[in-house]
């Protein structure tokens, strides 16, 4: 999976070895097997890939003096990300409140938000078609009902963060949503940067992010997915530091020989110690899990992607058994740091439905308590007496309620308008409707010159061009991983198909694109590479340059246009119906 793979024993080849006759015939594809000492960089410049040299032209062409334009361009690895989250932030809270009414899945989550911040616990506010209309009127008082819900508690916390800010109407259950929005841009940014070594294709990444639709939408709108989205990219983040921070320690411990040599005591011997980066990605891996039931599927892809990353570390250190030191030295850790953490977390994050307990009466049974809180002391059969009924209970209770939620998920197969398959959902076939509504000619933005009805809708569609760019992608990063053995092709690909792939095993379950909205972030880092590659490698010549910056810059600008055209359809602008009907460029976006 990684670039590591690639080196050589610890004294590395002569200038007289040849490659096997098996790596010479695949070099004619492309593959990049191991090359001659002569063209391999050190093996500290290996382990810790220096960070491009930020260039002055740009500074000193604006005046500034030699200087202060080292001084401007080495703060464009902090100013270039946060001027782009800003660019970001504006556009995700510009109208945030708009459209005022629950739109799509807040009739849940906006909701359930609400009861966990009242009462600690969901509530259920029954299928009156007027409840909508009542909370955005004012009316807020929370249900004595208990609610039976499909998904855990965190993301509806993260949404009750907002509310408990701003109020029980749209802006409030949106604001936390559209914070980590912008936030997971910023953090696209700094990732970006780190794992290309380029402030450029960083910020490049993360201005994807911004002017993605999918992402937009689902930024302004109380759904959990982009809360899931959020912390999967922040444990991706993590581990990215983590690893760098690893190899670091490795470099240093390499004797000080001028020729750098790899060492086999160092990478076979070791101990990287604590590693506080790999705690920090299974916290919020285990918020993730603990917002959506498919954040678990990251635990395991990230579990081994850092195994991966590890035993590619300690080779190039000059391990003679990578994997035998890793699987003694780093992997028991690296369990301990991921896996236990995220369930304690997940564990810890119904905390509420555990504290609620309620009352007991003997007409009307458990009041004021979560669902399911005491189906072991009522339904479940043995119960013990003392501390272990106070221990045992609730855990055996949320281990049914767990059973009969997951019964639930897999089996939802009740037809939808604007479900789709999740073949179809890297080309943006089937987007989803959030809000659609006529105004006459004088309502609710539409011109009173208007000769007919307008359209307003909130339309959860990829920026079309940009996520079409990203399939192409897609099948560069399998050549940069497959055959030239680029670790960074295969980490964004991991985290694409963590997302993406198991949605395949639920072909007939209800499902929509909007998930797909966990592994927007690396498609973006896909494009961005994608992008790096059309440029040109250091070294080209002028021309070559000239040719990469005209397609690089015209790709770009096309993916920000198409973001433009569609933004009315992203905000529920009204508009005439002919622009409205212009912008369903297929019938099934109908």
């Amino acid at each position: 999976m990684t670039s590591d793979t690639a080196t050589h024993g610890r004294q590395g080849p002569t200038t007289d070895e040849q490659p096997p006759p098996w790596q010479r015939r695949l070099r004619r594809f492309g593959y990049a097997g191991p090359r001659h000492a002569t063209a391999v960089p050190g093996v500290r410049e290996r382990l810790v890939p220096p960070y491009a040299e930020p260039g002055t032209r740009l500074w000193a062409a604006m005046g500034a003096g030699p200087a202060a334009a080292r001084v401007l361009a080495r703060s464009m690895g902090w100013a270039g990300p946060l001027l782009v989250a800003l660019f970001a932030g504006l556009m995700r809270f510009w109208h945030l409140g708009s459209p005022k009414a629950v739109i799509f899945d807040e009739t849940y989550y906006a909701k359930d938000a609400w009861a966990l911040l009242k009462n600690g616990y969901e509530a259920d506010w029954g299928k009156d078609k007027d409840i909508n209309d009542r909370i955005i009127a004012g009316h807020t008082d929370v249900p004595d009902v208990i609610g039976y819900v499909v998904h855990p508690p965190v993301g509806k916390w993260v949404i009750g963060i907002g509310e408990w800010l701003h109020g029980m109407n749209p802006y409030g259950w949106r604001f936390m949503v559209a914070v980590l929005g912008t936030l997971s841009v910023l953090m696209l940014c700094r990732i970006g940067r780190r794992l290309f070594r380029s402030t450029f294709l960083g910020c490049l990444a993360g201005a994807l992010l911004a002017v993605d639709g999918l992402h937009f939408v689902m930024s302004r709108t109380a759904l959990l997915d982009s809360v899931l989205m959020f912390f999967v990219l922040a444990a991706f983040g993590c581990l990215l530091v983590d690893r760098d921070k690893a190899r670091a320690r490795l470099a240093a411990a390499l004797p000080d020989d001028p020729e750098a040599r790899p060492d086999a005591d160092v990478g076979d011997r070791l101990r990287l110690g604590w590693r506080p980066w790999r705690l920090a990605a299974g916290v919020c891996l285990g918020l993730a899990f603990a917002t959506k039931w498919n954040g678990a599927v990251y635990i395991a892809a990230f579990g081994l992607l850092v195994v991966v990353w590890d035993v590619g570390s300690r080779r190039v250190a000059g391990a003679r058994r990578p994997w035998r030191s890793v699987l003694r030295r780093d992997v028991p850790w690296a369990f301990v740091s991921i896996v236990p953490v995220s369930l304690a977390v997940y564990l810890a994050s119904w905390t509420g439905w555990f504290a609620n307990s309620g009352t007991y009466s003997e007409t009307t049974g458990w009041q004021k308590s979560g669902y399911y809180r005491h189906w072991a002391e009522t339904e479940g059969g043995y119960s013990p007496d003392g501390f272990l009924a106070g221990v045992l209970n609730p855990l055996r209770s949320l281990w049914h309620y767990e059973q009969q939620v997951w019964d639930f998920n897999t089996n939802l197969t009740s037809p939808h308008t604007y479900q789709s398959n999740p073949w179809s959902w890297l080309v943006q076939s089937r987007p989803v409707s959030y809000f659609y509504e006529s105004p006459s000619p004088g309502r609710d933005g539409c011109p009173a010159d208007a000769a007919d009805k307008c359209a307003r809708e909130v339309l959860a569609l990829g920026t079309p061009l940009l996520w079409w760019a990203a399939c192409f992608a897609l099948v560069y990063l399998l050549y940069r991983w497959a055959l030239r053995r680029d670790w960074r092709a295969g980490a964004v690909l991991c985290a694409v198909a963590a997302g993406y792939l198991p949605w395949f095993m639920y072909q007939e379950r209800t499902i929509f694109v909007f998930y797909a909205v966990v592994f927007v972030p690396f498609l973006c880092l896909a494009v961005a590479m994608m992008i790096g590659a059309i440029l040109g490698p250091p070294g080209s010549s002028e021309r070559r340059r000239v040719l990469g910056a005209v397609g690089a810059g015209t790709l770009v600008l096309l993916i920000a246009w198409n973001f433009v055209y569609f933004f009315p359809i992203y905000t529920g602008q009204a508009i005439p119906l002919d622009a409205w009907r212009n912008r369903m460029w297929f019938d099934t976006w109908i």
